[in-house]
């Protein structure tokens, strides 16, 4: 069973950065690709962004790129979400994610272990 466990999230104000981390279980974890989504309060879960299972391809939405670096630590079995320049429109609860692959995905569909989430408030 994969266990995924994010961190890091909390109340920040605009501008102000924040890195969150999914700690993962499991001796598989550099073998799948992974992502990171957010669902904010009304709406559906979107996604953010994903990483190859070695780390060499990223993909962003269009709504964080340049602002988000997604990064992974396969010896620490961690995903990562750098957050910058971050806007009170990035307000949700996010949620880290392994993909049923090695490539990176954009669609919940390609997800299949999810982890509890953690909340981003941006705020002044």
């Amino acid at each position: 069973q994969v266990q995924l466990v994010e961190s890091g999230g909390g109340l920040v104000q605009p501008g102000g950065s924040l890195r969150l981390s999914c700690a993962a279980s499991g001796r598989t974890f550099s073998s799948y690709g992974m992502g990171w989504f957010r669902q904010a309060p009304g709406k559906e879960r979107e996604f953010v962004a994903a990483i190859s299972w070695g780390g060499g391809s990223t993909y962003y939405a269009d709504s964080v790129k340049g602002r988000f670096t997604i990064s992974r630590d396969n010896v620490k079995n961690t995903v990562y979400l750098q957050m910058s320049s971050l806007k009170p429109e990035d307000t949700a609860v996010y949620y880290c994610a392994r993909g049923r692959g090695r490539s990176y995905y954009s669609t919940q569909y390609d997800y299949d272990y999810w982890g509890q989430g953690t909340q981003v408030t941006v705020s002044s």
